[in-house]
């Protein structure tokens, strides 16, 4: 048996978040990121909704992107103080992602850290509150999905959390957010959604009812995210459209190692971070050639490029198109095609190689990977990261 799981409404369009005026309940807290939320007027515009619909409403400011430990106890210490009945989290990944796990040590003061990041271990929400996700950034999709991911700053480790429970009861997709993301933000956002298609429909839990969303988000990211990127507004809005579809498939048929890999390096190193939605842009390649000889992987990635119009003879021809395809992508959006190119070169070569089997082995060791077509011995998790670190060819 399978399960399929989606929140209980969304509402798309323009203007859809109009619909908070229609809200039942007595306080909602609303969870916002650094602030251009608050400066384009969309936190307005929120807040005088909910009041409309009658509620008290309060503020948590200033989630940061790649959310830690400690902001979510804060705001779950917030929550439990207001005691809200909806938790309206708004803005990129980061906040709506630390919402879902603030809301689950605000109906759960007792729950530890280490039990939410052991898969699909949540307790039943719905105890205290209701949740609503309003995205306005292209990419993430956490506003459909049963996925959220934390940072523990102290070990240089991102957490995914995953469970069905998180998934919010509420979506508001309304791209009229989505047109204030700067170029940078619509490209990384943008590959972050074509990965997660892609994983979604060559995941060992890709089902019927996962496969028809992939593709379908697969063909509108290929065909919008570029035009998006250079400032096509109705590329934009489809753009909004798309990374949802996209979240869909993979929060029912899981993911794959490029987000291991992409959660375990991401903040492992002194330089920086590695940007979620670029890391995922830049190893896509590597993992669709490692995956390829799993045979049964290697044809639905032909299924893939045949489907946006690819030409090749064979699989591998078509699994190579592929592979092109999202390379010259990454060039159209100016993502590097390595780490040692990422940013100017702020991840030093030496601290890599250094923590290359700790990364490996955390990266094998990630939820993501279970669910990936051919699994990586330690060994071969070491190549793949000096491959995505040097781009290396992959042949193993």
């Amino acid at each position: 048996m399978a399960r399929f799981t989606l929140p209980r409404d969304l509402y798309h369009g323009k203007g859809s978040i109009d619909e908070l005026k229609n809200f039942k309940g007595k306080k909602a807290i609303v969870v916002v990121g650094g602030g251009s939320m608050k400066r384009f007027g969309f936190l307005d515009i929120v807040v005088n909704n909910l009041k409309e619909a009658g509620m008290e409403v309060q503020l948590f400011e200033n989630v940061e992107p790649d959310p830690s430990v400690e902001t979510v106890m804060k705001g779950a210490k917030a929550m439990q103080e207001f005691q809200p009945d909806w938790i309206v989290a708004m803005g990129g990944g980061s906040p709506i992602d630390a919402a879902k796990a603030m809301w689950a040590f605000y109906e759960y003061p007792e729950v530890t850290f280490e039990d939410l990041i052991i898969p699909f271990n949540f307790p039943t929400l719905r105890t205290k509150a209701k949740f609503c996700a309003i995205p306005s950034t292209s990419g993430t999709a956490t506003e459909v999905t049963a996925f959220a991911v934390i940072t523990d700053y102290a070990k240089g480790i991102k957490y995914p959390m995953a469970d069905f429970n998180i998934t919010p009861d509420v979506a508001i997709v309304d791209p009229d957010l989505a047109e204030k993301m700067p170029q940078k933000l619509t490209a990384h956002t943008g590959m972050d959604a074509m990965t997660h298609a892609v994983e979604a429909y060559v995941s060992t839990l890709n089902c019927d009812y996962t496969d028809p969303l992939a593709l379908h988000a697969i063909k509108m990211i290929h065909e919008f995210l570029i035009k998006s990127y250079n400032g096509d507004m109705d590329a934009r809005d489809r753009m909004h459209n798309a990374q949802c579809l996209a979240g869909m498939a993979f929060s029912n048929a899981l993911l794959g190692i490029v987000h291991s890999m992409a959660h375990k390096t991401g903040a492992a190193y002194k330089g920086g971070h590695i940007v979620h939605g670029c890391a995922n842009a830049m190893y896509l390649p590597k993992v669709i050639k490692f995956n390829s000889k799993n045979e049964q992987a290697a044809e639905r990635y032909a299924d893939i490029a045949r489907f946006i119009g690819l030409k090749g003879s064979t699989t591998t021809e078509l699994v190579d198109a592929l592979i092109a395809e999202i390379r010259s992508m990454n060039v159209a959006l100016n993502i590097p095609m390595c780490i040692k190119d990422y940013e100017g070169g702020i991840i030093d070569e030496k601290e890599y190689m250094d923590k290359l089997a700790k990364v490996a082995e955390l990266s094998i060791s990630d939820a993501c990977t279970g669910s990936n077509p051919r699994i990586p011995t330690q060994e071969e998790m070491e190549k793949l990261l000096k491959a995505v670190y040097f781009d290396e060819t992959i042949n193993f």
